[in-house]
């Protein structure tokens, strides 16, 4: 028996991005035990998930659980994490341990100096990398996501037109810069043949309000901050397509195998986190070649610049065509 605890606190995309890892590990090791660690925000990601035998969470620190960790006598560690909390905790478990190494100073050189340093390789292959050594190996499965029947979408809780089918358009974003603006969230939208749903979370549903309210008579349901993540991730699954920022929706849309069109901002593909597996009809887009792109591998609450050229530049009509494209 091969007890393993793998560790990676936040957030939902990255959590997501990790379930080959665990799905791998359960099928791949004989009469495997498989833990994961994470925060007791994310646990609506994990819960579900058949390859896992029992989900660890936090509050607010790691000391809340050390104790209940030690007695588990884990036999490995995966560290998909790898920062300053996590490393305390395999000091303190003292077991064999694999970390996954973040390439900082790749990512430095590419906001900093636009020098590409990175790896042509996904996220995902690289989490997978770091449990190479336990003989494990690419099952080219893609990612999981799995919901509970009672977050499958009730074709009833939302508008009679949408029913026959619609277009997910995840608009949320934790960060300005990822998002693109409203006006040209309402252009695109107004011209999309299929109904279309919003969504995205309560933060977003001022915003979203004021874009339904611009597409009068165009079948726009706003579901943002009406539903639970594992609603939202039901109404992806039953979408026709998804059109969606760098956002945790988008895994979820990939886990799915969904038609993605993803829209980047001030971040980058290059980083290595774009929709893994996903549908083969799936479109990335972006505004290349400019001089201050990428700016954060996070995000701002605003452009540093001030022109938003990354989002304002966006070619509106090469959605829009990739959306009514039967």
């Amino acid at each position: 028996m091969k007890k393993v605890l793998i560790i990676r606190f936040s957030s939902i995309g990255d959590i997501v991005l990790t379930t080959p890892v665990i799905r791998c590990l359960k099928t791949q090791l004989n009469e495997s035990e498989i833990h994961f660690l994470t925060k007791k925000s994310f646990l609506g990601a994990l819960n579900q998930n058949p390859y896992l035998d029992k989900i660890h969470s936090i509050e607010k620190n790691t000391a809340e659980l050390i104790d209940e960790l030690k007695k588990e006598n884990y036999d490995y560690i995966i560290d998909l994490h790898n920062n300053i909390r996590t490393k305390s905790i395999k000091i303190k478990l003292r077991k064999p341990s694999i970390s996954f190494r973040k390439l900082n100073i790749e990512k430095w050189l590419l906001v900093n100096l636009k020098i590409n340093k990175m790896p042509d390789i996904h996220i995902v292959d690289r989490y997978l990398e770091t449990v190479k050594s336990l003989g494990i190996k690419n099952d080219n499965k893609g990612l999981d996501y799995f919901i509970a029947q009672n977050d499958e979408l009730d074709l009833a809780s939302i508008p009679e037109s949408h029913r026959a089918g619609y277009i997910a358009f995840v608009i949320g974003g934790q960060h300005a810069t990822k998002r693109l603006t409203n006006e040209k969230i309402s252009a695109i939208c107004r011209e999309i043949k299929l109904p279309i749903i919003l969504l995205g979370g309560k933060e977003d549903l001022f915003e979203a309000d004021k874009i339904e309210s611009s597409c009068k008579n165009h079948n726009i349901f706003n579901a943002c901050g009406r539903y639970s993540l594992n609603q939202s991730a039901g109404i992806i699954k039953q979408a026709r397509k998804v059109i969606t920022h760098d956002t945790g929706l988008m895994h979820i849309a990939a886990a799915y195998k969904k038609d993605i069109l993803s829209i980047w901002g001030n971040t980058v593909p290059a980083f290595g986190m774009y929709p893994y597996l996903a549908g083969q009809n799936s479109k990335i887009v972006e505004v290349k070649n400019l001089s201050c792109r990428p700016c954060s591998k996070i995000g701002f609450d605003k452009c540093p610049k001030g022109h938003f050229k990354c989002m304002n530049l966006i070619d509106e009509t090469e959605i829009i065509n990739w959306a009514n494209q039967e």
